[in-house]
Parts: structure tokens; sequence; C-alpha cells
């Protein structure tokens, strides 16, 4: 008896130590499976370089938060992504200073596309292929011809007071857009249009939701009376995920 429990507990041991290993190579398995699932899905993967022509993933805020402070990763982002810019001069001093002014050559703003800041132009190029584009053809079956703003650029503090908080407006880091033209000649605007439930105001509440997953502050008329008329919209890094 006492030899076939010697042998009995041997074998136990010996199973044992083989689920250790059949353990550690299925957590191999799913860490190689992982890797090159990531390669496939990088807008999943929080190393690889962001490109705008990927989907949104879960990595997607956190690289665009990442770019805030450096122009030049922010600026190889849009080269990256084969999306046509301009890198004008520093302008400006003290809390007005813009040494970040990025103008997106080929974006269809109107009037003219202003200099923002890098990180405002990555998420206005986000917005318009992941929200505005589909949201267009999904509701209207039109393409997108415009997206009409207030301007981008404005020494002022919040609401043009005289002391506080200085705006994002201040540094470029903000843009306000006030309506959109499609190809078929539909003009939609914030002031006539947002209220109700009609296809108008559907695609204006699907621009204002798709601009929270593209910018730190999106403010549309349901925030307050002073923005009635646009969507304010910003790159600030003292927040993310403002949506009114």
């Amino acid at each position: 008896m006492a030899g076939k429990s010697t042998s009995i507990s041997t074998r136990i041991g010996r199973f044992a130590g083989d689920r250790r290993v059949i353990g550690l190579l299925l957590v191999l398995a799913a860490l190689i499976g992982g890797r090159a699932w990531l390669a496939e899905h990088p807008e999943h993967d929080p190393w690889a370089p962001l490109d705008l022509r990927d989907p949104p993933g879960w990595a997607t805020m956190t690289k665009l938060q990442a770019l805030r402070d450096d122009v030049p990763a922010c600026r190889a982002v849009l080269e990256r992504s084969d999306v046509a810019f301009t890198a004008l001069d520093a302008q400006g001093e003290g809390d007005c200073a813009r040494p970040d002014r990025t103008r997106l050559d080929a974006y269809p703003l109107s009037p003219a596309s202003p200099p923002t800041t890098c990180p405002v132009g990555i998420a206005l190029e986000i917005w318009r292929t992941d929200t505005l584009e589909p949201a267009a053809r999904d509701i209207f079956g039109s393409d997108l011809q415009r997206i009409e703003h207030l301007g981008a650029y404005s020494c002022r503090r919040l609401y043009g007071r005289d002391s506080g908080a200085w705006s994002e407006h201040a540094t470029g880091n903000a843009i306000d857009i006030a309506a959109f033209v499609l190809e078929d000649g539909t003009r939609i605007s914030l002031l006539g249009d947002w209220e109700g439930e009609n296809d108008k105001a559907r695609f204006l509440r699907r621009a204002r939701d798709g601009a929270c997953e593209a910018f730190a502050t999106t403010l549309s008329p349901d925030y307050n009376a002073a923005h009635a008329n646009h969507f304010h919209l910003d790159m600030s890094p003292r927040w993310s995920g403002v949506c009114r």
C-alpha cells in the first residue's frame, strides 16, 4: 500500500507541473494572438502611431490627448494620414501667444480655413470623416459640401469678460461652427434647425454627439443661450469629455 500511495503522489505532482506548463503556454498563445489582433486593429493599440484613416478605437482619444503639447508629433500625424496642411509662423504674445498655427489646406470650411492649433485640426478631420460625412449620406443621401464657421482665433477672455479665465479662442485652440451645406444645396444651421425632430435636427444631434467623441469640449445650444447659433469645439488641456 505504501508503494502504491507513493506512486499516486508522484503522478499528482507531475500533473500539477503539467498544468502549470499548459497554463503558461495558453497565456503565451493569448499574448501572441493579442499582438496579432492589435496589429490588424491599430486603432485599439496604444503603441501604434495614430493614423486618421483608421476607424476610431479604444486608444484614439488617449493618443489625441498626448498630442496637445507636442506640435511636431501632432503634425507628423497629419503627414502620416495624408492630410494637407500648412504650418504657419508663430504669432501673438502673453495669454494670446500662438506658437502652434496649423491650417488645414483642403478642409471644407467657409469662409476660408483659419489657422488653429494642430490638435483642433486633427479633431476636425476625425469629426468630418467619422461623423459629418456619414450623417449627411445616411440622412439626406447627399455629400457634405462645406462647413460654415464663426472663427477660431480671438484674443479674449471667456464670454468677452474683463477678467477671469482666458478663452481657448485666445490661442486658436477652438473653433465655432454655425452651419453645414450639402452638395444638393441643403443648408442646416444651428440657429434655425436645432429644435425639433426633423432630418435637419437629427443631423445636428449626430454632429454634436460625434464632436463629443473627437474634441475635448463640445458646447451646443443645449448648453446655454450664448451657444444658440453655434457649436463651440476646443481641445482644452484642462478637461476632456465635456459634452453639452
